[in-house]
């Protein structure tokens, strides 16, 4: 994330949509007390369980909410919170299968997705799959997403890859700031 410079690109891509009046739509990653119940996992997800990442007390209640791991940036927060980002439901695992991010944006009437996230070859690859599979045109921005990098295997490279021959096309923070300026 800070090779990429992910956090303050996405604060980026955040000012330039709200100046040009285009939606965000933000798909969280939470889990409940009772998602702890789950007999089986993947490792990353048995890994998330297992340290408290993204917990929350509840789907009906704020409580412990902020400050959690599943809470916003604070930088975040004046967009987020604005009262016209759209919070979908929570996806469980990676993709947007799980919550109603593809309800949302048909309601909008929306075709075009501009995608960035924090975990390049996890949910933003999952989401960008997922999003071109149901019919939407989906550009990454690519420096506006990470992935973890360890001995023997770069989780951003792979992501990379993937993006460069799934995605509508990719393109960097400058460059979709810049298109979303064009758009005013």
């Amino acid at each position: 994330m800070q090779e990429n410079h992910t956090v303050e690109h996405i604060e980026s891509l955040f000012k330039a949509a709200k100046a040009a009046d285009v939606p965000v739509f933000v798909s969280p990653h939470y889990y409940y007390p009772h998602d702890h119940q789950w007999k089986f996992g993947g490792a990353l997800e048995v890994l998330m369980h297992n340290i408290g990442m993204f917990d929350r007390k509840g789907a009906l209640t704020q409580e412990a909410f902020a400050g959690s791991g599943a809470d916003w940036l604070d930088r975040y927060k004046p967009y987020i919170d604005d009262g016209r980002t759209v919070v979908t439901s929570p996806h469980k695992v990676f993709g947007p299968e799980s919550n109603d991010l593809i309800l949302q944006l048909r309601k909008a009437d929306i075709s075009q997705v501009i995608l960035a996230g924090m975990s390049a070859n996890l949910c933003t690859e999952s989401h960008m799959r997922e999003l071109l599979e149901q019919g939407f045109e989906v550009v990454v921005v690519t420096d506006a997403t990470a992935a973890a990098k360890l001995p023997g295997f770069d989780g951003y490279e792979a992501a990379f890859v993937n993006f460069r021959l799934i995605a509508s096309d990719v393109w960097s923070t400058a460059q979709t700031v810049k298109t979303l300026s064009a758009l005013k």
